[in-house]
């Protein structure tokens, strides 16, 4: 019995499952430092590198969710994680377990992967790369 059609048929669209759980996940970081929601005693003054951070998480979280701009998104998400990681928690260990930084390690690659494969399926670039397609054969 061969099952391998059957899970390869799964691959983009979880692809864009992939996409969507990671976005609304780092979208909730960016909602909680900029709109305390949810709640959080942390509240980062305005145009610092926590705040920044924030508006990129709410932003780029909403625009991958909803797989808008996904590469170029992901891809400047990725290197906020990155930053992240070696300017908040390398210097306290060498090991991600202890330094807190395993989250931000996954997310830096999960959005390094996003950069290369696209957004999925259910997506608005796929839906509007589908329509640009039709309207340039129609005319």
């Amino acid at each position: 019995m061969n099952t391998n059609g059957a899970w390869s048929a799964w691959t983009p669209r979880m692809l864009s499952i992939l996409r969507i759980v990671t976005a609304l996940l780092f979208f909730e970081h960016g909602s909680q430092k900029l709109l305390g929601f949810p709640a959080s005693e942390f509240s980062p003054e305005v145009f610092s590198l926590p705040w920044i951070a924030g508006a990129l998480e709410l932003v780029g979280g909403a625009l991958l969710a909803v797989g808008l701009f996904t590469r170029p998104v992901a891809f400047i998400l990725a290197g906020e994680m990155a930053v992240a990681y070696w300017m908040g928690h390398a210097p306290q260990s060498f090991f991600p377990v202890l330094n807190g930084g395993d989250s931000a390690i996954l997310y830096c690659f999960i959005f390094l992967y996003l950069t290369f494969a696209g957004p999925g399926p259910w997506s608005l670039d796929h839906l509007m790369a589908g329509r640009s397609v039709e309207a340039q054969t129609t005319s």
